[in-house]
């Protein structure tokens, strides 16, 4: 069962109650250990139990602990594959301390399942994910959302939605155009080597690269990174140059490194390159 707990509203009368409009009082006994709870006062909410579950404690990303961005999916590892998917869905709770939020599974094989909600999460919320045996409570921060214009080619972030920064950027050149949709912050990395080899182009081929760049912080499976690119700064806001990636000055790239968090939202939008994949692993948004 899915969405925020749902609540069922028991409460015993705390006196004698009418059955119906004008109709006699009935006095109930009281419930041994059971205190009726004072007029007014609302009482617990029950969490309606969930389906036994028909697989082992699964493993959860979020893990316990974490802090990450309102685009984060859930996503659930099961060790072997699962026969009957609706039996394992209805294992799995998510909890929100923001109360009822709605939201959906999708599978992306047999043995992994992800949700998430239909709108991105509230800002500074406690989610609680129950699987079978496993559990994880994570934090949803602030709302940092990302918007890569190529109309403007300029990156504008919000935080909470308030603008704190806008970057003039370089998108994907003719042939390299940067997909448009929803993209989701994944893992960042202070340096690393940009291989075209890493999807099939030989680094000597007339497209081939193979180039160090800084403070690159992921957005999709495949391949796009924000990220430091000082040789085109001329061209950031200007003209689109890049194999697909956000190429920013190198202060720029340094303060979204340290700044997006896992799960933040990249809005890409207003390009020729079509819509980003939603299988890609990080396009859950696209699904």
């Amino acid at each position: 069962m899915v969405a925020a707990a749902v609540a069922l509203g028991v409460a015993a009368p705390a006196g004698a109650a009418p059955l119906w409009p004008g109709g006699p009082d009935i006095s109930l006994p009281p419930i041994p250990g059971v205190t009726a709870p004072a007029p007014g006062v609302p009482t617990a909410p029950i969490e309606a139990p969930r389906a036994p579950a028909n697989f082992s404690a699964p493993a959860l990303d979020p893990s316990a602990g974490e802090v990450v961005g309102v685009a984060q999916p859930i996503i659930i590892r099961f060790d072997s594959a699962i026969g009957d998917r609706a039996v394992a869905e209805r294992a799995i709770d998510v909890t929100t301390s923001a109360g009822d939020v709605p939201g959906r599974f999708y599978w992306f094989s047999d043995s992994q399942v992800r949700w998430r909600p239909d709108a991105f999460w509230p800002s500074n919320t406690t989610v609680t994910v129950n699987a079978g045996d496993a559990s994880s409570t994570f934090t949803v921060g602030d709302a940092i959302i990302t918007t890569a214009d190529d109309n403007t080619k300029t990156i504008t972030v919000t935080r909470n939605g308030a603008v704190v920064k806008t970057m003039p950027t370089s998108m994907g050149k003719v042939g390299h155009e940067t997909p448009n949709g929803t993209y989701i912050v994944g893992e960042r990395f202070r340096d690393m080597y940009m291989d075209s080899s890493t999807y099939g182009v030989p680094v000597d081929a007339p497209e081939g690269y193979r180039t160090y760049v800084e403070y690159a912080t992921r957005m999709s499976n495949s391949g796009i990174f924000v990220h430091a690119a000082p040789w085109s700064v001329d061209s950031q806001g200007v003209e689109n140059v890049s194999h697909g990636c956000l190429n920013v000055s190198t202060e720029d790239a340094k303060w979204f490194f340290e700044t997006a968090q896992k799960g933040d939202p990249v809005i890409v939008q207003n390009t020729n390159g079509g819509i980003l994949n939603g299988r890609d692993g990080l396009g859950d948004w696209q699904l």
